[in-house]
C-alpha cells in the first residue's frame, strides 16, 4: 500500500488535487462553526442545489467559465436567505427547502431537456456526489481556487471579532453598533465561495457534510468558539486528506470517501467527549 501511495504522489496531478481539497476543507470548517450555531446548517444544502441549477444553465449557454454564473446567483441566493431571517413570512427553514428542491429540480429538467451530452445520468450522478475531475485540475483552476480560499481565510482572520459577535448575540451586536446587516451580507458571501468550491470536491449533494461534521465533531471535544473553530478546522483538513488519499488508492468516489471519514471522525470524537465527560465527574 505504501509503494502505491508513494508512486502517486510522485505525480503532480495528484498534488494539485492534495493542495485543493485542504483549502477547501479548510475554509468550509471555519464558517461551519457559525453556520451551526445560527441553525442554517442546511444553507449549505440549499445553496449547492442553487449552485447545481445555475450550473445547468450554465452548461446549456455553453458558457466557458461557468463560475461567471454559478457564483453570482449562489451568492444572490444566499443572501437572500440569511438576510431574511425570523421576520420574514416564510420561515428560514421553509425558504430553504424551497430554494433547494425548486433549483434542484429545474437544474435537472434543464440538464434534460437542453443537454446535448450524450451521457446526462453521468453527468448528473458526478456533479450531484462529486467526480474524479478534481484530480484532473489545471494550473489556473488550483491558482483561482487558491486566491478565493486565501480571501476566505483572510476575511474570516480580520473580521473574526465581529463573526463572533453576530454569531453568538445578533440583537447585543447590534445594540453595541455592530452593523450586523452588514456582516450578514459577509458571511453570505463567503458561504457562497466556499459552496461554489466544494462542488467539484464532494458534489452538491454532500457539501453540507463538508461545512457541518467538522464543527460537530470538535463540539464534543471543545466548548469555546475559537478552540472549535481550530479543533474544526484540523479535522476537516485531516478527514479530506485521509479520504482523498483512501479514494486514490481504492478507485472509490472522492466526496462519497471524504464524508465516510468526517462521518467516522464525528462518531470518535461523540466517544471521547461521552469518556472526557465520565472522567470529568
Amino acid at each position: 500500500m505504501w509503494d502505491t501511495l508513494l508512486f502517486y504522489l510522485a505525480h503532480a496531478f495528484v498534488w494539485k488535487a492534495l493542495i485543493v481539497g485542504v483549502l477547501i476543507a479548510l475554509c468550509s470548517s471555519l464558517l461551519g462553526v457559525t453556520l451551526v450555531l445560527k441553525r442554517f446548517s442546511f444553507i449549505g444544502d440549499g445553496l449547492s442545489h442553487v449552485a447545481f441549477g445555475a450550473m445547468a444553465i450554465a452548461s446549456v449557454m455553453k458558457l466557458t467559465n461557468q463560475m461567471v454564473l454559478i457564483l453570482p446567483v449562489t451568492v444572490l441566493c444566499a443572501v437572500l436567505l440569511l438576510r431574511t431571517g425570523q421576520n420574514a413570512k416564510i420561515k428560514g427553514d421553509a425558504a430553504i427547502a424551497m430554494i433547494s428542491v425548486g433549483a434542484l429540480a429545474f437544474g435537472y429538467l434543464i440538464m434534460n431537456v437542453f443537454s446535448a451530452s450524450a451521457n446526462i445520468s453521468g453527468d448528473v450522478c458526478s456533479t450531484l456526489f462529486g467526480s474524479f475531475s478534481i484530480l484532473t485540475l489545471t494550473d489556473a483552476e488550483v491558482w483561482l481556487c487558491v486566491a478565493l480560499s486565501a480571501s476566505v481565510i483572510l476575511i474570516f482572520i480580520v473580521f473574526y471579532h465581529k463573526i463572533f459577535a453576530v454569531t453568538f448575540d445578533e440583537t447585543f451586536a447590534k445594540a453595541t453598533g455592530i452593523q450586523t446587516g452588514a456582516y450578514q451580507l459577509l458571511i453570505a458571501v463567503v458561504i457562497a465561495l466556499i459552496i461554489v468550491l466544494a462542488m467539484n470536491l464532494v458534489g452538491s449533494l454532500l457539501i453540507s457534510a463538508l461545512v457541518i461534521f467538522p464543527a460537530l465533531s470538535a463540539m464534543r471535544l471543545f466548548y469555546q468558539f475559537k478552540s472549535v473553530t481550530i479543533a474544526s478546522a484540523i479535522l476537516s483538513v485531516t478527514c479530506a486528506v485521509a479520504g482523498m488519499l483512501i479514494s486514490i488508492l481504492k478507485g472509490t468516489p472522492v466526496g462519497s470517501t471524504i464524508v465516510a471519514v468526517d462521518v467516522a471522525v464525528f462518531a470518535a470524537c461523540c466517544l471521547l467527549g461521552w469518556c472526557q465527560r465520565r472522567l470529568g465527574r
